[in-house]
């Protein structure tokens, strides 16, 4: 990481200083050095929302512990419930469905 040894010192009012504070809770971001840097380099902020990402890990995770169950009974009993396997197929499609919509929406955003 580059040592940062220049200083610059900006003056604000109390309302602009509420107004920055406002825009950095907005964005959730708690180092106001930080904020600044990013708004001085580049002008803007952006808070990305995980909400979706989160939901299909959680997807993977219950398929994959869906799988091991599966494992085991078919170790155990030497024997394949089709049930099990056609639900796993359905759970399998949900997550490849979700992942293909994220895949979309990350293809569509635009950076520079």
């Amino acid at each position: 990481m580059q040592k940062r040894t220049n200083r610059i010192t900006v003056r604000l009012s109390d309302d602009e200083l509420a107004r920055m504070k406002f825009k950095m809770d907005e964005v959730g971001v708690s180092c106001m050095s930080a904020y600044m840097r990013k708004m001085l380099l580049d002008g803007y902020c952006v808070k990305v929302d995980y909400s979706d990402i989160r939901e299909v890990c959680r997807l993977v995770r219950i398929c994959s512990n869906n799988l091991n169950q599966y494992a085991k009974k078919a170790n155990g009993l030497g024997v394949v419930n089709q049930a099990d396997i056609n639900d796993l197929k359905m759970r399998f499609t949900d997550l490849s469905k979700n992942t293909n919509e994220l895949k979309n929406i990350f293809a569509s955003l635009k950076c520079n």
